[in-house]
């Protein structure tokens, strides 16, 4: 899963390259996760993943603390969590979610996204089948045998441990999340370099570069939306 990571890598570089619309977008994320349910962190489990990973990317306190008391204060704005499948060049696939208060802006500026950039929206399940819902948690400290022992002290499972770029990378199931995190902070792990779950291809694709140029300027369009959140892809990008 190594390439995997790799690209992940390079979503959050974009993300920390761009922090104003990061920023917007977890304000956006933790107001409606925390308006689902409790706006405290110990009684909504969605709500703290959310926050763990907010934390990775370094979301000021203030932005998180403005979503969480306009959740409590009963703001009346609603969002639909959407999911829209696509295509890129050459057989490229895209997952795109998106928060929105108005449905029918967002399917057309993802749409447009998709036709402006050498791509097409397909419907629903064209695209997913062939990806994971996983977990991956990654951090520094620890080789990969102590950290497989380690959750199998705390009677956990892993998909998958890696390490690379002095990193330790776990892959494992979305609702193992919080309880490999805890697992790593009882054993001494302090510092996260990434806590989230992520759509993972389950085999990924190389591009001739004038192919991956275009599919970077689609991924770019997407990003650029105020209603997306996430866009998932199985190319396996070249490193710089």
């Amino acid at each position: 899963m190594g390439r995997k990571w790799n690209n992940i890598k390079e979503k959050k570089a974009s993300k920390d390259a761009n922090t104003s619309k990061v920023y917007a977008k977890f304000g956006r994320e933790i107001y409606v996760v925390a308006k689902q349910g409790e706006p405290d962190p110990e009684a909504n489990q969605a709500l703290k993943v959310v926050l763990e990973r907010a934390k990775t990317y370094n979301v000021p306190k203030a932005i998180i603390e403005r979503a969480l008391e306009k959740a409590k204060g009963g703001a009346d704005e609603n969002y639909d969590q959407l999911r829209y499948e696509g295509f890129g060049p050459n057989g490229s696939m895209l997952i795109v979610d998106a928060l929105t208060n108005n449905v029918n802006r967002t399917v057309s500026d993802v749409r447009a996204a998709f036709g402006k950039n050498g791509g097409n929206m397909g419907v629903s399940g064209s695209v997913s089948y062939m990806f994971d819902h996983t977990a991956v948690i990654a951090f520094e400290g620890k080789t990969a045998d102590e950290t497989l022992e380690l959750l199998l002290e705390a009677d956990l499972d892993a998909r998958d441990i890696i390490e690379e770029d002095n990193l330790i990378i776990i892959y494992a199931e979305p609702d193992q999340l919080q309880a490999v995190q805890e697992a790593l902070k009882q054993a001494g792990v302090n510092e996260f370099n990434l806590v989230e779950t992520s759509m993972l291809p389950q085999t990924e694709l190389s591009l001739e570069e004038e192919d991956e140029k275009q599919l970077e300027k689609l991924i770019d369009a997407l990003d650029d939306l105020e209603d997306v959140q996430q866009v998932y892809h199985n190319v396996a990008l070249r490193e710089d």
